[in-house]
């Protein structure tokens, strides 16, 4: 078939088709999608089937279809068209319709073949007879087979059976069984149960229709029971079973007799079945899913029961449609050259190849020969470009595989690969230069230095491929170099300048360095290099470029052109190791390296473990971290317990622990707690991080070896004894059953009294008898106890018993109003009394109908005056005084009542002037009037305060004028305040002399109106002083 593609690869002689085999883009068809086989239902209520077909490719593709070989005529056919490449059948009909379909895809290029695909039709016809079928008459005990007998249908059916009417279907078990390979119903043992009627329905599971024969009756005969009789197989699969790979494969098996027989399998080569055999239906079918060859072999169903026993066999073949294990790929090759393409498939049986050209059948003959899945064409031309298709096919099916073959023709041509404009190389080196013009077919090379011809000597040596290499290069053979490319199309060169430099010389290098983590350093790496070479500079560490944008806070390059120093900020541990410095020019590449060992404090210790614990002692193991570059010197121990505020140093046994110990023996711990351990080591550079904490372990218990402390008391009502102490924590406490032993005797007495407390948080004791005399001394001692015994004493220590209050109240009371907010109260001293006076207690309030409104005042020690405060101005207060001691008040004074004076007026003077002459201040401003309600005025304070000064100097007056002498050198703030019986009243505004000031005059910020602190000459900081 002469198709339009080969006139456009013969332009390929005059217009360069393709430059090289690189540049080649292979536009032929290739396949997307290809067909696949169709079952459809003869009934198909769409009345119409499409078969994919999609392929891929550059310029315009074309389709074809054939049926059966024969190509189809889509212009005379009405009920077949073509959507893309997909074929659509219309109006479907089963006789002109099956068959196997083929698609071919064209385009200038070449063409391709599908895969075939088929068209089959499901149908499933009636059952002829629809009359109740003849009984079956059967003894009860007796095997039965009721045979379905499948009407005409094409499809794959599956079988069940009804019982007497619908919904009522027999019930699959170990004595009843339906094959889905014929459909009969086999009953291994008839029962009175099963006598009835019985209906087979057939499924065609593509169309999904169902019919229903006959009802066979099944009738159990009178004249009597069947005996017991060997197992007589109904059921068996063939003798020979083919198998398609990855197919599931179903072997069914029943047998009839009397008791009903028990169904095992197995393979007569011994092989265990794998997991994936499944048996159903009481055995009766052996399932082996996803089929490989491995499965294949001999099945031997074996049908069992007590009377004997009978087998069938059958052998599972193994079948597998051709799968690629090679194919061919799309290929450009120069004209004149030659081919070979092979491809390879695994199927079986082992399948056979043949060869396409654009959908043809290729023979072996002249330049062309194939044998098996090789095809070889010797000097290939320009006709043999085209798409060509290996097949590899047995009985099971088919694989088509597709690649397209070009022939190239061109002149030479340097445009992808010409010689660089520049070449540098280093004196003493050896130079490669490379002539590679894209031609087809490939060209003869032709290298000149100037314009004189290159020849071969021992230095210079020239290759098949037109490569030229020269050998320890020198300034000579500094030029200009051409290659001419040569083949029956054209000629063309290329011309590159060779120039030669000196050898680069590294003049500092890094050297091997111990830092300590954190520090900073700098590596050098400089260089001495002809000035004609480009230089870079790199750095790696241990094997890995250093990445300086990603790490610029700890690496940087620093030098200029001939200097690649590099910079490392704040070392860490990881920068530790080997350090290349790689310096590369236009012609060579140089490295130097230097061991960088970074010394950091030790890595953690880890694996702590309590080796043995005692009441007071814990045996530690653990194992060392890394020591980070210097030797590990000593560990220190660390405790923590629920009652220490984070990790401890404890004591150990060595005291020192050396860096070459891995045990130490901790003590000085308390029982009953729970510890945890922790290791630190130590190296010359500090101290590292802690391990992981121990497992948690507790200390055995131990009798209390701490004596309660601040052990004292007293106070209590009458009759009482109060001891006190601090109680112990609980980590004193040294085991459970904790309590406290207080032990107690007058003082004189030798016999002491024990109390038991078992309430270990208890601070306090108190004994109660009438016996006791107040304020009687006792000795006293504390001691804590556990389950494990008593604990030592602490020392003793003094209590009184409680005292009876004062028995007489206070005489002579009288109070006297100081102001509108104080009362001074006095009293006459007590005498002698039986009891202890430790003070006195004035209790205060304003009305006797109100007991919520009393105060309170107490002083401790012989006084007989007291000053009650922050009382409410014009306000009858009604007061009484009691002595006290550690049992209370005594009884009280009868109460006496006075009057705070009416307050003072809440105004301050206003219209302040002030005249400066000299070193002295004189004041002037308005008379305060006193309001009925407020207390009369008795004259005024003015108060001075100099900057930077704490002191306040007050001056009274009862004049409205007043005169300061002040210092020239200081700052001042004065206020003035009115003063009255009822107290002092309200301070006006700040007055600020500065001591610029000095013979000037001012008025105060109350006369007309009131101006912030930060008025000019008025500094803001005196604002707070008031």
């Amino acid at each position: 078939m002469m198709l339009p593609w080969k006139q456009i690869v013969l332009l390929s002689i005059t217009g360069c088709l393709a430059a090289c085999t690189e540049d080649v883009i292979f536009q032929g068809p290739r396949w997307r999608t290809e067909p696949s086989d169709l079952i459809l239902p003869i009934n198909s209520p769409d009345h119409h089937a499409t078969i994919t077909c999609e392929a891929e490719g550059s310029l315009q593709l074309q389709y074809r279809w054939s049926l059966n070989g024969t190509l189809i005529d889509l212009g005379n056919d009405y009920r077949r068209h073509m959507s893309g490449g997909s074929l659509i059948i219309s109006n479907l009909d089963k006789d002109q319709d099956t068959g196997v379909y083929q698609c071919m895809a064209f385009n200038t290029w070449g063409s391709i073949l599908s895969r075939r695909a088929s068209i089959q039709f499901a149908y499933l016809d009636n059952f002829k007879t629809l009359s109740v079928r003849s009984a079956v008459n059967v003894r009860e005990g007796q095997g039965v087979v009721l045979l379905c007998g499948a009407p005409p249908h094409s499809g794959e059916l599956t079988f069940a059976w009804i019982f007497n009417e619908y919904p009522y279907s027999v019930q699959q078990d170990s004595r009843r069984f339906i094959s889905q390979e014929t459909g009969s119903l086999y009953i291994a043992k008839v029962e009175p149960s099963d006598v009835g009627n019985y209906t087979c329905v057939v499924n065609n599971t593509v169309t999904k229709q169902k019919v229903l024969s006959s009802p066979t009756p099944l009738v159990l005969r009178s004249d009597g029971v069947m005996g017991e009789y060997e197992p007589k197989i109904e059921v068996h699969f063939p003798d020979s079973v083919p198998a398609a790979k990855e197919s599931a494969v179903k072997l069914e098996c029943f047998a009839l007799g009397n008791p009903v027989p028990e169904i095992s399998w197995r393979r007569t080569s011994g092989v265990p079945f794998p997991s994936k055999v499944k048996m159903k239906n009481s055995n009766a079918v052996l399932e082996i899913p996803n089929f490989q060859q491995e499965d294949a072999g001999t099945y031997e169903c074996i049908a069992e029961n007590r009377r004997g026993k009978n087998a069938a066999r059958g052998r599972v073949s193994y079948h597998a449609k051709p799968q690629w294990l090679q194919t061919i790929t799309d290929t450009a090759q120069s004209i004149e050259e030659n081919l070979f393409w092979e491809c390879k498939a695994n199927g079986k049986p082992k399948p056979s190849y043949s060869w396409l050209k654009n959908g043809e059948q290729m023979m072996a003959e002249g330049r062309v020969q194939i044998e098996n899945g090789a095809l070889s064409i010797t000097a290939l031309n320009l006709s043999d470009s085209g798409m060509y298709q290996c097949v590899a096919e047995n009985k099971h099916g088919s694989v088509y595989s597709s690649a397209q073959l070009m022939v190239l023709a061109s002149p030479p041509s340097f445009s992808k690969s010409p010689l660089k404009a520049l070449l540098k190389a280093r004196s003493g080196s050896e130079v490669t230069l490379e002539c590679k013009p894209q031609a087809s077919p490939p060209a003869i090379s032709l290298w000149k230095k100037g314009n004189e011809i290159l020849q071969r000597t021992e230095r210079i040596a020239l290759f098949p491929n037109g490569t030229l290499k020269i050998a320890n290069v020198t300034k000579r053979d500094a030029a200009s170099y051409t290659c001419t490319a040569k083949n029956r199309f054209g000629t063309a060169s290329t011309t590159g300048r060779l120039l030669i430099t000196e050898p680069t010389r590294i003049t500092m290098r890094p050297t091997n360095m111990e830092i300590i983590v954190g520090e900073s350093i700098v590596l050098p790496c400089q260089i001495a290099c002809d000035p004609a070479l480009d230089v870079s500079f790199s750095w790696a560490i241990n094997g890995q470029l250093i990445n300086f944008q990603g790490d610029r806070d700890h690496f940087e390059r620093v030098g200029g052109s001939i200097s690649g120093d590099l910079m490392i900020r704040n070392i860490q541990l990881n920068h530790g190791g080997k350090y290349v410095c790689v310096i590369d020019t236009d012609v060579e590449s140089l490295s130097t390296s230097a061991i960088l060992v970074v010394k950091g404090p030790p890595g953690p210790p880890d694996k702590v473990a309590v080796e043995e614990i005692t009441d007071s002692t814990a045996q530690l193991s653990w194992t060392p971290g890394r020591d980070n570059g210097s030797p590990i010197t000593g560990y220190i121990i660390q405790a923590r317990t629920p009652f220490t505020v984070g990790w401890q140093a404890v004591d150990t046994v060595p005291e020192v622990v050396n860096g070459n110990m891995l045990t130490a023996t901790v003590v000085g711990l308390n029982a009953w707690v729970e510890y945890e351990f922790r290791v630190v080591a130590r190296n010359i550079v500090g101290l590292g991080e802690p391990s992981p904490a121990s497992a948690k372990t507790r200390t055995e218990d131990a009798i209390p070896d701490t004596a309660p402390t601040d052990v004292g008391g007293g106070g209590g009502t009458k009759s009482e004894l109060v001891i006190t102490w601090e109680p112990l924590s609980e980590e004193l406490q040294n085991g459970e059953g904790f309590g406290y032993i207080i032990a107690f005797r007058s003082v004189g007495m030798v016999k002491w009294t024990r109390a038991i407390i078992s309430t270990p948080g208890v601070s306090r004791y108190v004994l109660r008898n009438d016996t006791i005399r107040p304020f009687s001394p006792f000795d006293v001692k504390v001691a804590a106890f556990n389950n494990r015994g008593e604990g030592p004493f602490s020392s003793i220590a003094t209590v009184y018993s409680a005292e009876d209050v004062p028995s007489v109240a206070p005489k002579m009371v009288r109070a006297r109003s100081l102001s509108a907010a104080e009362i001074e109260v006095i009293w006459e001293i007590l005498p002698s009394l039986p009891e202890r006076v430790l003070g006195y207690e004035v209790v205060y309030w304003e009305d006797d109908t109100k007991p919520d409104t009393v105060g309170k005042v107490r002083i401790t020690g012989n006084y007989t005056q007291v000053n009650i405060t922050g009382l409410k101005a014009n306000t009858v207060y009604y007061l009484a005084v009691a002595a006290f001691n550690t049992a209370g008040p005594g009884p009280q004074s009868a109460p006496i009542n006075n009057t705070t004076r009416r307050p003072p007026p809440d105004r301050a003077p206003l219209n302040i002037q002030w005249n400066m002459i000299g070193s002295t201040l004189t004041l002037h401003w308005d008379r305060v009037v006193a309001m009925e309600t407020e207390s009369k005025v008795t004259g005024y304070l003015v108060m001075l305060k100099r900057h930077r000064y704490n002191d306040i100097h007050t001056i009274f007056t009862n004049k409205t004028t007043a005169e300061l002498s002040l210092s020239a050198s200081d700052n001042y703030l004065i206020q003035i305040k009115v003063l009255s019986e009822g107290g002092e009243g309200v301070g006006s505004e700040p007055i600020h002399i500065h001591k610029l000031s000095m013979g000037a005059r001012g008025s105060g910020a109350n006369s007309l109106r009131r101006l912030s602190c930060s008025t000019v000459l008025i500094s803001a900081f005196f604002c707070s002083v008031w």
